[in-house]
């Protein structure tokens, strides 16, 4: 069975840190595209950030540049959004994905968890 689980939402005052991760299950990570994206309540779930398969394209939300980092350790099938200098504008729930173009493109969604930064 496909899966992609995220862990290690919770909550943190401003200007603290968490690090989300996303772990899959039932298929290869190692050739996917992976990333984040996050969606409060009333808007659109936005990009947040990705890194490419090999690990050398990397983007970021502008908001988050300098503030999140994105890495993947392909050998343990997970994906990783570090988050530091936590701002409540950060507030959502965030999913990972993992995605590949081709002749049979396959996108991948974790469930989601919550990220609430508030004092």
């Amino acid at each position: 069975q496909v899966q992609l689980v995220e862990s290690g939402g919770g909550w943190m005052q401003p200007g603290g840190s968490l690090r989300l991760s996303c772990t899959a299950s039932g298929f290869t990570l190692d050739y996917y595209n992976v990333g984040w994206f996050r969606q409060t309540p009333g808007k659109e779930r936005e990009f947040v950030a990705a890194v490419g398969w090999n690990g050398s394209r990397r983007y970021f939300l502008d908001s988050v540049k300098g503030r999140f980092t994105i890495s993947r350790d392909n050998a343990k099938h997970t994906v990783y959004l570090q988050m530091n200098s936590l701002k409540p504008e950060d507030t959502a729930v965030y999913y990972c994905y993992a995605a590949v173009s081709g002749i049979v493109p396959k996108a991948y969604w974790g469930q989601g968890t919550q990220v609430t930064v508030s004092s």
